[in-house]
C-alpha cells in the first residue's frame, strides 16, 4: 500500500505554517504576560518552537517549489524510478 501524498486538504496544509507561526507569537506574548517564571518559560520555549518550525516549513516548501520550476518535467522529480533488472 502506498501513502498518499497529501493526507490534508490543501487549504489546511497550506495554512498550517501560518497556524504554528501564530500560535507562537500567541505563546511568546503569553509568556511575556504570565507571572509564574516556569510556565512564562515554558510558553516561551514553545513560542520559539512554533516561531521557529512554521519558519522552516514556510522556506523548505518555498525552496522545493523553485527548484520543482527549474525543470522541464516537474512530475518526474515526485516519482521515482523503477528499479531496473540485470540483464545478463
Amino acid at each position: 500500500m502506498e501513502p498518499s501524498s497529501q493526507p490534508l486538504s490543501r487549504p489546511v496544509y497550506e495554512g498550517l505554517p501560518w497556524f504554528y507561526l501564530v500560535c507562537g507569537v500567541a505563546a511568546l506574548i503569553a509568556s511575556y504576560l504570565l507571572v509564574s517564571r516556569i510556565l512564562s518559560l515554558i510558553a516561551g520555549v514553545v513560542g520559539l518552537t512554533g516561531l521557529l518550525g512554521g519558519s522552516v516549513i514556510l522556506l523548505r516548501r518555498r525552496d522545493y517549489r523553485e527548484l520543482r520550476s527549474q525543470y522541464a518535467d516537474p512530475d518526474s522529480m515526485s516519482t521515482s524510478p523503477s528499479p531496473k533488472k540485470d540483464q545478463a
